[in-house]
């Protein structure tokens, strides 16, 4: 890892604004993300464990990772969004 997990920490959690981003890392280098879904409350709308940030080596890596979280959270919301039209329709 090139990048101290201060600052890698502080550019994953930034790529998420304005919605609210935790990032921590393990000393095995072991990266848990988590997107909430507002400022205000402790719901989850995105949730990710056990990303291996020893290969996190150049901008592309961490965009990359970056990018998949995003379409993660991003189908996240389709799901919730087709759960609840599908239960309120029928």
């Amino acid at each position: 890892m090139f990048l101290s997990a201060l600052e890698l920490r502080n550019i994953i959690e930034s790529s998420f604004l304005p919605k609210r981003c935790q990032c921590s890392l393990s000393p095995e280098l072991k990266m848990t993300v988590k997107v909430y879904a507002d400022g205000s409350t402790d719901t989850l709308d995105l949730l990710r464990t056990d990303i291996d940030a020893q290969h996190l080596n150049s901008c592309r890596e961490i965009h990359e990772l970056i990018a998949g979280l995003r379409n993660d959270l991003g189908n996240h919301h389709v799901e919730s969004e087709h759960r609840r039209v599908v239960g309120k329709v029928l």
